[in-house]
This record gives structure tokens, C-alpha cells and sequence, in this order.
């Protein structure tokens, strides 16, 4: 956890703007290219929303911020609905995440809900949000002070159901962990076939969100990132292209030069737009 001073703070009173230097405390997301656009990292205290379709790098992101508390010293819960916990560990492995020794070390918990034929204490028996942050503060009493970091992957499963949930869920996820010193990621699925929410709420109710995005550019897939909201605190703007990177994991590489909607027209429309962007600048 890093603090970083000398944050612009706008406070209007009497209708005057006074420009105040405020404290923000972070923690590194794991990812160098990602901490820079952040300002140093994610706020202490906030909950983070990781949007987007599936296969563009929300579950690694997780991994990432799970094992930078882990070097650190620190303890951390990760929940996860969509894998097994064994599938977790395999994946954080294949970027040099050691996972599994933190586990039988006791430094990280992993909540899972696919493992029924062997259900222990960390088993979701029904994939019941309720349920859910019953498992977590048991974690949190165990792990102790120490466990500031905490992971759900993803909360989409929780409202495939019922989408109408999703705002209420969120809060009552929020309001509860609040309480108990969490800085949390958590995922949410967007439908393949609509690019949008299986339920909207998450987003409502986030203190931040990251979009994942995804396109096929010259028959080859290409993965964005943009922070799209990010409270009380300075961030970057721009559509970030990354990589996945074996035994490595998420880096961030460059800017998009244009729309992130005209990466995927042909290259002769791009060269249009370009050119009739230009003219217009010069008028």
C-alpha cells in the first residue's frame, strides 16, 4: 500500500473553488502499466467494478491484485462463481502466482462455489449472495486485520436469474463488506451477443469502474482497457490496448490513436476519418 500526497481536491463553499492537497491512500493493482493510469493505484477503502465481456482479462486483473497483496505481506479472500478454486490456482500459476502456497499457508481463502462434491468451510452450498458475505466476514474473523483484499468473480452469477436484483444485491454487497475494511474488485460479465449487463447495478454502485473491451482487428483479437470512473481521484481517459502475456499476465501497452469504435472499420474508412479530422482542425 502506497499514500500518495499532493491530490487537487475542488471544495466549493460561498461560491468560491479552493484547491486543498489531500492524502490518498492506494494499493497497487499488481499491473505497473495500470498503477500509472490509476495515479499510483486503487484507493484503500474502494469497490472497484471490472466490466466486460468474457475472455478480455478480468479474471487475470483479480489474480493480479490478490497476489500484489500476497508479496506484500498482506492476506486476501478471493471468491470465485464461475471456476473452481482448482482452476484458480492453475491460472495464477501460469503467470508465476503462487496461489497454492498462500493457501496452505493460510494467508488466502478461497471462496468457491463449484466444489459440492467436496464441500469444506469455503464452500458456497447455494449461490446465494447472502450466503456469499456470510462466507467472507468468516474469512475476514479468521484471516484478521490483515485481510484488506478481497475479490468476487464474478457477482453477474448471482442474478442470471433474476437481472432485476442486480442493483439491490449490489448495494446490500457494498453496504455490509463496507464495514469491514475491504478493498474489493469485483467482476461483472457483459452478454456476448449485446455487449451489455446480464443486470445493471453493479456499475451504479461502484466507487470505480474499469471497462474491458475486446475487438477482432485483421483476424486478430485485440483487448482494450478504459477507466471509466474512478471517485476522488485523478486517472488516465484514454482506451489503453493490453496484452496477456504468458507468465507474465496483464500489460498495459499504448494508447489508442483513434475511436475505440473505429479500430475495427477497414483501414481506407480509418484513413478517411483521420483525414477529414485533420481538415476540420485546421477550419
Amino acid at each position: 500500500m502506497v499514500a500518495i500526497s499532493g491530490r487537487k481536491a475542488e471544495i466549493f463553499r460561498l461560491g468560491f473553488i479552493t484547491w486543498l492537497d489531500v492524502e490518498v491512500r492506494r494499493l497497487s493493482t499488481g499491473i505497473p502499466g495500470l498503477d500509472a493510469l490509476l495515479r499510483g493505484g486503487i484507493p484503500e477503502g474502494f469497490f472497484v467494478a471490472l466490466v466486460g465481456m468474457p475472455g478480455t482479462g478480468k479474471t487475470i486483473t483479480c489474480l493480479h491484485f490478490v497476489w500484489a497483496g500476497l508479496r506484500a505481506g498482506e492476506s486476501a479472500i478471493y471468491v470465485t462463481t464461475e471456476e473452481s478454486r482448482e482452476s484458480i490456482v492453475r491460472q495464477a500459476a501460469q503467470f508465476k502466482m503462487d496461489f497454492q502456497s498462500a493457501l496452505e499457508s493460510g494467508r488466502l481463502v478461497i471462496i468457491d462455489a463449484l466444489m459440492r462434491e467436496k464441500e469444506d468451510e469455503w464452500t458456497l452450498r447455494e449461490l446465494a449472495v447472502e450466503e456469499m458475505l456470510s462466507r467472507i466476514i468468516e474469512a475476514k474473523k479468521k484471516l484478521g486485520r490483515n485481510a484488506r483484499r478481497l475479490v468476487i468473480d464474478s457477482m453477474s452469477a448471482f442474478w442470471l436469474r433474476a437481472p432485476v436484483k442486480a442493483r439491490e444485491d449490489s448495494y446490500t454487497v457494498k453496504r455490509i463488506l463496507n464495514k469491514w475494511g475491504f478493498t474489493i474488485m469485483a467482476t461483472s460479465q457483459y452478454a456476448i451477443t449485446t455487449g451489455s449487463a446480464f443486470g445493471w447495478g453493479l456499475e451504479h454502485i461502484a466507487d470505480g469502474i474499469i471497462h474491458f473491451k475486446r475487438r477482432m482487428i485483421n483476424g486478430v483479437l485485440t483487448r482494450y482497457i478504459i477507466i471509466e470512473k474512478m471517485r476522488q481521484t485523478a486517472h488516465d481517459l484514454r482506451a489503453w490496448e493490453i496484452k496477456i502475456e504468458d507468465g507474465v499476465g496483464v500489460v498495459v501497452v499504448k494508447p489508442l490513436e483513434r475511436r475505440l469504435e473505429d479500430e475495427s472499420l477497414p483501414e481506407k474508412v480509418q484513413k478517411k476519418i483521420k483525414t477529414h479530422s485533420e481538415e476540420f482542425s485546421l477550419e
